[in-house]
């Protein structure tokens, strides 16, 4: 891990992200205190497919109907 100062940062910037693309993480620092890391950023692992399910599921037309008296009891209302 790398590690420079803040001005030598602003002007090497694009070679240390250069380095974080590579999987190098750096770490800027002021007045010799660590202040931040450039890193690489982690490719999501699966994409999200929308419409997979499409035609497989069903909803029943009465879904959102108030539930029975009995049902309601159970919950201790």
């Amino acid at each position: 891990m790398e590690t420079v100062n803040i001005y030598e940062a602003k002007t090497r910037l694009s070679q240390l992200v250069d380095k974080a693309a590579s999987g190098e993480d750096v770490v800027v620092c002021r007045n010799g205190k660590p202040l931040v890391r450039i890193t690489r950023l982690e490719v999501p692992k699966r994409r999200i497919r929308f419409g997979v399910l499409k035609g497989k599921v069903k909803v029943a037309p009465d879904f959102d109907a108030p539930l029975p008296e009995e049902v309601l009891a159970l919950f201790g209302s």
